[in-house]
């Protein structure tokens, strides 16, 4: 929760027809998405603390990824590439477990973030000028495009994520809904 964050782009914050962009962009598209998440809210609590993540940022890559499932068919996102409220992505060797919006495809979706905010962690030759804070936001967007296309530079962290914004304006949803309960 003390991450900086720049909140939402332009592009992500036309989603909602926004004319506003940045933190107050993230909080008005989680705003949007809270009734539908309360739904989910007492599992995503349940696999944060079982895994050690904040639920927070559990919601707010719900929110991010799929809208809360509003954006899927199927469980599916259009090019049926990636499943589930979280997004498991087949193409880069991930099988989704469990259905869409089930507590085991969280904790899989979960267990792949901690694991790329560790390789971030782990990976000292590129991240070694990285605050522990600065890792667990490369992990965030290295859950978007992969380790391997983080950039070295953090102030470049989400050039080449979805909306060339994914970490800042997830980290801004999580700040948002912890204020929430999550």
């Amino acid at each position: 929760m003390k991450i900086n964050t720049t909140g939402a782009s332009e592009k992500t914050a036309r989603q909602d027809k926004l004319t506003v962009k940045g933190v107050e962009a993230s909080k008005q598209m989680a705003e949007h998405d809270l009734a539908r998440l309360e739904k989910y809210k007492n599992m995503i609590i349940k696999v944060g603390r079982a895994k050690k993540m904040d639920p927070a940022v559990i919601a707010a890559i719900i929110s991010r990824e799929t809208r809360v499932g509003t954006l899927l068919k199927d469980g599916w996102n259009t090019a049926h590439t990636a499943f589930g409220l979280m997004q498991v992505d087949s193409t880069q060797g991930h099988k989704p477990v469990g259905t869409w919006d089930s507590e085991e495809h969280v904790t899989q979706a979960t267990e792949i973030l901690i694991r790329f905010i560790k390789e971030i962690r782990g990976n000292k030759e590129k991240f070694s000028q990285w605050t522990q804070e600065q890792c667990f936001k490369g992990g965030i967007a290295a859950y978007n495009k992969g380790v391997s296309r983080v950039s070295a530079q953090y102030d470049k962290i989400d050039e080449i994520t979805s909306g060339l914004d994914y970490s800042n304006d997830v980290v801004a949803r999580a700040q948002w809904f912890r204020s929430k309960g999550y």
